[in-house]
C-alpha cells in the first residue's frame, strides 16, 4: 500500500482584513468605554441630585414644622439685620438661634428656588443647633453661614463642580469650617461654582447655572457665584468663599455685596478643594462675603484666633488688629481709572471717580498710580504661572463627562498640542498682539528649570510693584471692579477682564470690592460707543458681555499692601461710609 503524504496549502493572509478587523474591535472597545465611562458619570451626577433634593426638602419640612410651632418668628425683623446687629441680638437674648436659623433656612431655600445657588443642606446643622448654648462666647454665637462648595464638611463632597470628585466625601471639616463652629457659628449650606473653579461665571454639568439675583439674565460670578448670589438675594448674613483670579470679588461685585480676599495664608485653606493644587505661581486665599464692610471684619476677627493657629501652624499667629481697622487718620490713596490692558466699561469707570471725588472731599490725598509692565505680568506671570503645566492638570478633571457651556470656549486652546499653540500664536500676533501673547503663555512652562525662573520672576514683580508703591508713599489703592455683571456664558470668552483682579493675587495683596452705584442709562448709552484699549476680539466680546445692564450694582476695589489686611478693610470702611452718608 503506497504511503500517501498529506499536503497541506497555507494560504496568503489577507492583512488588509486583519488590520480593519483589529481596527475596528479596537474602536468598538474605545467606544465601550467611553459609554460606559459616560454612563457611570451620569449615575453619579444622579446620585449627587439626589442627595440635594432630599437634604433640601428635609429642610422644607423642618422650616414648615419650626413655623407652625413658632407663629410669633418675625423673619422679615430677623432678615433685616446687619450681622453686627443680629449677633448682638443673639447675644443678649433678645433673639434665639432657632428664630434666625430657620429664618434663613426659609429664606434661603426661596432665593435657591429662583436662583439655583445652593448644591447641598448641611443636615448635622440642626445637630449643631441643639448644641449650640455650649458655645455662647464665640464671636458668631447662632449665626447661620454659608460655604462655598469646595470647602471641606465632612461627610459631603467638595466637587469643584467636576464629576472626577463625587462621590468623594471629606473626611474631616476643613480648619475654617471647625474654626467657625467653635466661634459658634451654623454653617448650613453649601454653594454653587462654576466647572472647575477657574472660571468667573457659575454653572456646571452637576448642580446646573447660577443666576443673578438683580437679573436672571445676567451671571452671578464666579467662581464663588453661589455665595454671591445666596447673600445677595438674602439668603445668607455671611458667607465663606475662595479667590485665586478674582473668585471672592467678582461675584461679590456682580451681586452687589462686600467681598474680601485676605493676604494668601492669612487665613488657613487647610481642608479646601482644588483643580489646580500645587501651583504656585498665582496664590488662592479663602475670604467672608457678605452685605456690609463691618460683616468682614467680625468674621475676620472670629476666624484669627488661637484655635485656627492651632489648627494650621502654617498660618502666622497674627490676631486681628481692631486698632487699625478703627483709625480715621487721613490716607494716602494710589488710584487708576483704566489699567492699560482691559478698558473699563463706562459704569466702572464713572463708580471709581465719584470714590475718588468723596475721598478727596473727605481730606483723603489721591495720587496717580499705575502698575508696571502688566502686559508682561498677565501673560508671562499669570497666565504662563495658572497653567504653568500647559492646562492639563485642569482638562484631565474635566474627564469623564461632559463640559458645561461657561466653560467651554474657554478651554478649546488648552487642549491644542504645545506646537499648534506655538504656531497660532505666530499667526495671531501681528493681528491681535494681545490674544497671540495669551496663546504662547497657554504652553505654559518647559521644565523645572524654567518654572524656578518663572517662579523668580513672580518675585521679581512683586518687589517692582512694592518699590513703586513705596515711591508714591502709598498707604492705600483705589481701582476699578469688574462690572457689571455679564450676560450668560460671556466670562469663559473674556479673561482678558480679569486683569484688574488676578494681578492682586499674583502680587498677594489684600483686596476688597464695595458697591457703590448702580449702571445708569447714561452708562448704557456710553457703552454703544465703546472700543476698548486693543480693539481687539476681545473688547468686542466685553461690550456684547456687559449690554443690557442698566440698574446693575457697580464696585470698586480698594487694596492694601500685604499682610495689611486690617487697613485694606479700614479703607473699604470709609468707601462704604462715604457713600451711606452721600444717600442720606
Amino acid at each position: 500500500m503506497d504511503n500517501h503524504k498529506q499536503v497541506i496549502f497555507w494560504a496568503e493572509p489577507n492583512w488588509t482584513t486583519i488590520l480593519t478587523a483589529t481596527a475596528c474591535g479596537a474602536i468598538t472597545l474605545v467606544l465601550l468605554l467611553k459609554w460606559f465611562g459616560h454612563k457611570q458619570s451620569w449615575k453619579k451626577i444622579q446620585r449627587a441630585k439626589a442627595r440635594r433634593e432630599t437634604s433640601l426638602q428635609r429642610a422644607e419640612l423642618a422650616v414648615l414644622q419650626f413655623n407652625k410651632s413658632h407663629p410669633e418668628t418675625d423673619t422679615s425683623l430677623i432678615l433685616s439685620l446687619s450681622l453686627a446687629e443680629l449677633s448682638k441680638q443673639l447675644k443678649d437674648r433678645t433673639l434665639t438661634p432657632e428664630a434666625v436659623f430657620h429664618s434663613y433656612m426659609e429664606k434661603a431655600l426661596e432665593v435657591n428656588r429662583r436662583l439655583n445657588c445652593c448644591t447641598e443642606v448641611l443636615l448635622e446643622c440642626w445637630d449643631q443647633l441643639e448644641d449650640i448654648g455650649s458655645h455662647k462666647d464665640g464671636l458668631l454665637y447662632g449665626v447661620p453661614v454659608s460655604i462655598k462648595e469646595n470647602l471641606g464638611y465632612k461627610g459631603y463632597d467638595s466637587t469643584c463642580g467636576v464629576i472626577c470628585k463625587l462621590d468623594m466625601p471629606a473626611t474631616v471639616d476643613s480648619v475654617l469650617v471647625e474654626v467657625l463652629k467653635r466661634q459658634g457659628a451654623i454653617p448650613f449650606i453649601k454653594t454653587n461654582v462654576p466647572q472647575g473653579l477657574l472660571n468667573y461665571d457659575c454653572g456646571n454639568p452637576i448642580y446646573g447655572l447660577t443666576l443673578n439675583p438683580h437679573n436672571p439674565q445676567k451671571t452671578s460670578g464666579g467662581s464663588s457665584g453661589g455665595e454671591g448670589a445666596l447673600i445677595g438675594g438674602g439668603g445668607s448674613v455671611l458667607g465663606m468663599g475662595s479667590d485665586i483670579g478674582g473668585s471672592i470679588r467678582i461675584p461679590s461685585s456682580f451681586c452687589g455685596i462686600c467681598g474680601f480676599k485676605p493676604t494668601t495664608n492669612r487665613l488657613s485653606s487647610r481642608g479646601a478643594s482644588s483643580c489646580s493644587r500645587g501651583q504656585k505661581s498665582v496664590l488662592s486665599s479663602l475670604g467672608p462675603m457678605a452685605r456690609d464692610v463691618e460683616s468682614l471684619a467680625l468674621c475676620m476677627q472670629a476666624l484669627l484666633c488661637d484655635h485656627m493657629f492651632r489648627l494650621d501652624p502654617t498660618v502666622p499667629p497674627i490676631p486681628f488688629n481692631q486698632q487699625v481697622y478703627q483709625s480715621s487718620k487721613p490716607l494716602r490713596i494710589g488710584y487708576y481709572e483704566n489699567d492699560g490692558y482691559a478698558m473699563p466699561s463706562p459704569s466702572m469707570g464713572r463708580a471709581l471717580r465719584e470714590t475718588k471725588a468723596l475721598l478727596e472731599r473727605a481730606g483723603h490725598t489721591l495720587v496717580p498710580f499705575s502698575l508696571p509692565r502688566l502686559s508682561y505680568a498677565m501673560h508671562e506671570l499669570v497666565v504662563r504661572g495658572i497653567l504653568g503645566d500647559g492646562c492639563a492638570t485642569l482638562l484631565s478633571n474635566l474627564k469623564g463627562g461632559p463640559v458645561d457651556p461657561c466653560l467651554r470656549v474657554q478651554i478649546i486652546p488648552y487642549g491644542l498640542p504645545r506646537a499648534v499653540k506655538k504656531i497660532l500664536s505666530i499667526l495671531i500676533k501681528p493681528i491681535f498682539p494681545r490674544i497671540g501673547a495669551s496663546m504662547e503663555s497657554l504652553c505654559g512652562v518647559s521644565s523645572v528649570q524654567d518654572l524656578w525662573r518663572q517662579h523668580a520672576d513672580v518675585e521679581d514683580y512683586m518687589h517692582e510693584v512694592m518699590a513703586e508703591w513705596r515711591r508714591c508713599e502709598l498707604d492705600v489703592l483705589l481701582c476699578p471692579m469688574i462690572g457689571p455683571a455679564y450676560n450668560h456664558n460671556y466670562p469663559g470668552k473674556l479673561t482678558s477682564a480679569l486683569s484688574y483682579t488676578v494681578i492682586y493675587n499674583l502680587l498677594n495683596f489684600p483686596a476688597g470690592v464695595v458697591p457703590v452705584s448702580t449702571v445708569t442709562a447714561e452708562d448704557e448709552e456710553e457703552l454703544r460707543h465703546y472700543k476698548g484699549n486693543y480693539g481687539d476680539l476681545w473688547d468686542k466680546l466685553y461690550r456684547r458681555a456687559v449690554t443690557g445692564g442698566e440698574g446693575l450694582p457697580v464696585a470698586v476695589q480698594c487694596v492694601a499692601l500685604p499682610w495689611q489686611d486690617e487697613l485694606c478693610l479700614r479703607f473699604m470702611r470709609e468707601v462704604e461710609r462715604l457713600f451711606r452718608e452721600k444717600k442720606t
